[in-house]
């Protein structure tokens, strides 16, 4: 699975490795407390963020609201973002690649560098990176290969590289890149950026595992890429009903898509941002009929998703279950409205088509 930056960065955190102070936000934070200058990054599971617009530096409160809104509704290789990463500034004294990354055709462990890192770093020639079979009985001789290939402090990198293993390890990575590791004006070593790739095959020995793109957080599969009508139901059987009943009223469905019985706002948000990359959607029917799942979880989701997403096509609600009403009073204050069946659902959605 791939993770957010923030998210792989909290995992770095952890594992004693430095990164810049920061925090995410969403529409709704606060955002007086932020220090200036700082940086604000789009929070999305791909790369090239810097070369479309979604890293920006901000030297003002008035600035910072504006490339909040602006990000928030800005796709990245057809990502929108659930949250921001506001990050401190640095003084940048050098800029560096640095990697760990699985060789899938040796069963090793590589690590790989070059002297240049930040966005301009894949047009490098492959001859110009350090690339190196790294384990735990040569690390310490290969840290002090990598400082002076890199030109940088012995100490400082033979530690630093010491604990990149040891997350690597420890977390079950396929991919840890940090790219730019800044040497700051104050002869520190600190992430600039991480992109961090776990094992899903891993996931059993993570119970505390809770990332956007964690395994079994929806169940969900394209149907036709050109369909005109999405589906959000909770429980196979009902996805799949509801799905046939876009069908029986000769409408194309474009997916398949059951949340679960645990979801909550983060993955309900996942599955809006999965539908809106469909080109032809027209209208969304959404179906619940709440046990585990709170009807008042996926009401609030709904909510943020209209917030976050001004793209969103019609949506066309029925809510059934627990917490019903005060889905029902949480959406009629947002002036969304619930209907009461599927089939009016269906009939308002088939209104709602044009050629």
């Amino acid at each position: 699975m791939k993770l957010l930056e923030h998210e792989a960065k909290t995992l770095l955190k952890k594992n004693h490795l430095p990164v810049p102070n920061g925090h995410t936000i969403t529409l709704s934070s606060d955002l007086t407390e932020v220090p200036f200058p700082a940086v604000v990054k789009s929070q999305v599971p791909t790369g090239g963020r810097g070369k479309l617009g979604g890293v920006v530096i901000v030297e003002t409160l008035d600035q910072l609201k504006q490339t909040r809104d602006t990000l928030f509704t800005l796709p990245i290789k057809e990502f929108l973002p659930q949250v921001l990463l506001v990050e401190e500034k640095l003084a940048i004294e050098k800029e560096y690649y640095l990697a760990l990354l699985v060789d899938r055709t040796s069963s090793t462990i590589r690590l790989v560098a070059h002297r240049q890192g930040g966005i301009e770093v894949e047009d490098n020639n492959a001859s110009d990176f350090f690339n190196e079979i790294i384990t735990d009985n040569n690390l310490h001789e290969l840290a002090e290969e990598v400082a002076i290939f890199l030109d940088c402090p012995v100490v400082k990198l033979s530690s630093f590289i010491q604990d990149l293993y040891d997350a690597f390890v420890r977390n079950d990575a396929t991919l840890l890149e940090i790219n730019p590791l800044i040497y700051t004006s104050k002869h520190s070593l600190v992430c600039g950026d991480c992109k961090m790739e776990l094992d899903d095959a891993a996931t059993f020995r993570h119970p505390d595992w809770d990332f956007e793109s964690t395994p079994q957080n929806t169940n969900f599969v394209t149907l036709n890429a050109e369909g005109k009508v999405a589906t959000i139901a909770n429980g196979a059987g009902l996805a799949m009903s509801t799905v046939d009943a876009v069908v029986d009223r000769g409408m194309s469905p474009a997916n398949f898509l059951d949340i679960g019985g645990g979801a909550n706002t983060e993955s309900v948000m996942t599955a809006f941002n999965q539908i809106v990359a469909f080109p032809n959607v027209q209208a969304i029917v959404i179906n619940i009929f709440a046990g585990i799942t709170r009807c008042d979880e996926v009401a609030k989701a709904i909510i943020e998703a209209k917030k976050r997403i001004p793209s969103l096509p019609p949506l066309f609600i029925r809510l059934a279950g627990t917490n019903f009403e005060e889905a029902v009073t949480l959406l009629a204050v947002e002036n969304i409205p619930t209907l009461k069946t599927l089939d009016e659902c269906l009939d308002a959605a088939q209104e709602a088509l044009h050629e």
